[in-house]
């Protein structure tokens, strides 16, 4: 059985009319969390937060890293403020982040292993490992982000932008930023 089959199968189990109710599309605290996409965090940094379904919005990436000030991310930020009342946002690197330890010339044969034309490469992304958001030390991602975030002009200055550091191993948080 492929894997899109399997999902199916347990999502015809999982769906039961009327269990879960609607719930409103603000987040009931209030805030945004911009964290990475590793999935030692999935079920993990929720309750590590003493949040739940609802209770916030979630933006994730591969290292938590923004590499246009412009992009998906500030937008996604701009939605959530201007439209869904996020009053605050959090920026939550993790320990033992992959983006921390990126080869990039590795990660290119690898993707020309696979059919990706090295030229398409060169071409799109000249510098593979910026283009990632590779980055050396998490807290120091997580400074330049929460940074990046305080000076897009269209994130208002109201907003506090915090930064942390999640532990995926133990769920501990440590501030590095405190945005207040």
């Amino acid at each position: 059985m492929k894997l899109l089959d399997k999902i199916l199968d347990v999502n015809q189990s999982f769906v039961r009319p009327g269990a879960f109710p609607p719930l409103p599309k603000d987040p009931k605290k209030q805030f945004a969390i911009f964290t990475c996409m590793d999935t030692r965090l999935v079920d993990f940094l929720e309750p590590a937060m003493g949040i739940k379904r609802g209770d916030a919005k979630i933006i994730k990436n591969a290292g938590n890293t923004l590499v246009d000030p412009q992009g998906g991310v500030i937008r996604s930020l701009v939605a959530a403020i201007f439209l869904l009342g996020v009053e605050e946002i959090f920026v939550i690197g993790h320990k033992d982040c992959g983006m921390s330890s990126v080869d990039a010339e590795k990660l290119k044969g690898l993707m020309v292993e696979r059919g990706i034309d090295p030229q398409a490469i060169e071409a799109l992304v000249p510098d593979l490992g910026q283009w990632l958001g590779a980055f050396a030390c998490p807290e120091e991602n997580v400074e330049r982000v929460v940074s990046i975030i305080r000076s897009s002009p269209l994130i208002p200055k109201d907003v506090p932008v915090h930064g942390l550091i999640f532990c995926p191993n133990d769920g501990q948080l440590e501030v590095i930023v405190r945005g207040y």
